[in-house]
């Protein structure tokens, strides 16, 4: 009993030990995570003169001034940089939402000659280089002479291999009966589409949209490629403008409040939805 009883307690300092350094290496990984982001809150509310007359950078200021965020929405037009942005992140993710859940039904359910061989040649597609995409894309729409507008914007980026590929996965799981004894009841393959598989699913499409959002809101090589005109830039490009006829390249905390402006957004949404994402992400890669 006695020998028992020292096992027992050596296992438990050695779990107590194990426990401890998994939460020592989390907490610490995390700082080096989170670093980047508080120096970049920290710079935003310093002054100009504060950060140019720190010749060792100080991880703490005790004068935080607001002045860096006023000046960023007033050097250059930041907030119509945000509408263009909510244009363009909305009506995308609208039209690839409706590209993605047709094409993902069809290719789970419906039966068409080459099926799987289109599928096969969608999905090499994942394959090509964005670079090449981008390319291919720019001398389009300037062909089209898209440039300078919102079709211009949104066109290219209405369609997602990946998230198409994930949704169909996702509609596979539901049993294939349901969806015959649909149709014996007579129901259209559009109204099994949005009364069935979309609540089915829901997890999945809500990730799918949240990480389109945040890819629209992250847009930089498109939007600088098809707009040079001001009256089309999104809040990345705005960042760009900001640095190059807003501030300068020396006002670093008002570059770092622009930043932090453009942030807020998307740091708001994904602390809102992370665990959706997590859900959505891991049940479209599984099946059963």
């Amino acid at each position: 009993m006695e020998n028992l009883n020292q096992e027992n307690k050596k296992r438990k300092i050695y779990n107590n030990i194990k426990t401890g350094l998994t939460y020592f290496f989390l907490a610490f990984w995390g700082i080096i995570v989170l670093f980047p982001f508080y120096w970049m809150l920290l710079t935003s509310v310093k002054s100009y003169g504060s950060y140019n007359s720190e010749y060792i950078p100080a991880f703490f200021t005790l004068h935080p001034t607001l002045q860096n965020y006023k000046e960023a929405f007033t050097a250059v037009p930041l907030f119509g940089y945000f509408i263009n942005t909510l244009i363009f992140t909305l009506v995308t993710t609208g039209l690839m939402l409706i590209i993605t859940l047709l094409s993902a039904f069809a290719f789970a359910r419906l039966n068409f000659p080459g099926k799987n061989v289109i599928f096969l040649l969608f999905l090499s597609l994942m394959m090509i280089p964005n670079e090449l995409v981008v390319i291919t894309n720019y001398v389009t729409i300037t062909n089209l002479n898209m440039r300078n507008s919102y079709p211009g914007l949104i066109l290219p980026s209405v369609a997602s291999v990946f998230f198409i590929y994930l949704l169909k996965e996702n509609f596979e799981q539901v049993p294939e009966e349901i969806y015959k004894a649909a149709k014996v009841d007579g129901t259209s393959d559009l109204k099994y589409l949005f009364k069935v598989l979309v609540p089915i699913s829901r997890p999945t499409v809500i990730t799918i949209i949240i990480l389109k959002v945040i890819e629209c809101w992250n847009s930089y090589v498109w939007p600088r490629l098809v707009t040079d005109n001001p009256r089309y830039f999104l809040v990345s490009n705005g960042i760009q403008e900001i640095r190059e006829n807003g501030f300068g390249r020396e006002n670093v905390p008002a570059m770092m409040a622009s930043v932090v402006a453009v942030s807020i957004p998307l740091i708001i949404l994904f602390l809102i939805f992370h665990k959706r994402i997590m859900e959505g992400v891991s049940r479209g890669g599984t099946k059963g």
